[in-house]
């Protein structure tokens, strides 16, 4: 086994340095990326946001869950978050306890986001990831920060030859490294709440607190530290999504912040980036529900089967050239289960009422949304 890249240096923490005139200029465009979300969401009903945030809620969750690893059950995950924010009535089955609990900490994380952030509420978060106490097959402490005498090491590689990337302080110094972190935290030691989120994921990181769940808990805290910021808002910013999308970029990004020196500015300005990025994101979500909701009223008086309105809320979901090649009648009889002959006949009804156009002809022919620009687009 290869030597740790990184010891913990406890003297220097949380002494963390970063070029201010470089984090302020990203931290700007964020803003700017934030504020037209804040906007657009301001000229949407309640029912929308609602949904907005329920789909957000779903990605966010499976997303910080596959960052790890880790693959949910997306439809026991949607119908969690669907009963929680009374978006509709949903009648299946519960979700397995360990999804309702990482559900539970992303809810209190934003819920509760103003209560003040202690060791007691971290572990509960720990614990709710951990309903049985395993890891898998792996026993583990739960509720409560690691004990073990062995070095806490981030590896990689197979059995024999494995590469040690970090070795976290020992358990012995981890309520202390927690007691500084988290009054730095409730102090307001860092203005900025997005440089904020970047310095305290960072840090939690670093100490590496529990035996299992460290990636999942401090993502948590990001959204707790962006929901103090913007409120309710942030449940739309997908920032997990983000990571998730940059998942290589992510790791070496926080190992490259952990290694050395205490000059962190290449870390925050990566992460406040992200922010941006996700920001944009919920942007583009937003005009595509402002797009459905005004599509849908253009065409409120129109009397379509169940089996029409699904494949079209499908295509508008898709948005400009997301539904690849466009709908044919093929694709139509498989996502709406029935005939080749009732698929022909409807898609032939909805270009008739005007909301599909139809490109090529024959076995060819590919039905669009009507709206310009989304055929060419494909």
């Amino acid at each position: 086994m290869t030597k740790p890249e990184f010891i913990w240096q406890q003297p220097g923490w949380p002494a963390l340095h970063y070029d201010r005139m470089r984090v302020s200029a990203e931290v700007a465009l964020a803003r700017r990326a934030q504020g037209v979300v804040e906007g657009k969401l301001a000229v949407l009903g309640f029912e929308q946001r609602q949904q907005l945030a329920a789909e957000a809620w779903t990605q966010e969750a499976m997303a910080t869950a596959a960052i790890e690893g880790e693959r949910l059950d997306l439809q026991a995950v949607r119908s969690s978050v669907a009963r929680r924010l009374g978006v509709i009535d949903q009648k299946g089955a519960h979700a397995p306890r360990h999804i309702d609990g990482l559900l539970d900490i992303m809810d209190d994380a934003v819920n509760q986001a103003s209560a003040p952030l202690t060791d007691a509420r971290l572990q509960a978060w720990q614990a709710a990831l951990f309903p049985t106490g395993f890891s898998g097959m792996r026993p583990i402490l739960v509720g409560a920060y690691r004990q073990h005498e062995e070095p806490m090491q981030i590896v990689s590689g197979r059995p024999g030859h494995e590469t040690v990337h970090y070795e976290a302080p020992p358990s012995a110094a981890v309520t202390g490294s927690m007691a500084q972190l988290l009054a730095w935290l409730g102090a307001g030691g860092e203005p900025e709440y997005l440089v904020q989120a970047a310095l305290a994921h960072l840090w939690f990181e670093t100490i590496h607190p529990f035996e299992d769940g460290n990636g999942r808990v401090g993502r948590v805290l990001i959204d707790l530290v962006l929901a103090r910021d913007a409120g309710e808002a942030s449940r739309l910013i997908r920032i997990s999504q983000q990571l998730l999308d940059q998942r290589e970029a992510y790791y070496t990004a926080l190992a490259q912040a952990q290694h050395g020196a205490l000059e962190v500015t290449d870390w925050v300005v990566w992460f406040v980036a992200q922010v941006r990025l996700a920001c944009e994101q919920a942007s583009t979500v937003i005009d595509l529900s402002l797009t459905k909701a005004r599509f849908w009223s253009e065409h409120r008086d129109q009397n379509l089967s169940a089996r029409q309105r699904k494949v079209v809320n499908t295509l508008l979901d898709a948005g400009p050239g997301g539904f690849a090649g466009g709908m044919s009648t093929k694709k139509y009889e498989s996502l709406a289960a029935t005939s080749r002959a009732t698929a022909s006949r409807e898609l032939i009804e909805l270009e008739a009422l005007g909301l599909l156009s139809a490109t090529g002809a024959g076995r060819s022919t590919r039905y669009h949304i009507n709206f310009e620009g989304w055929a060419s687009s494909t």
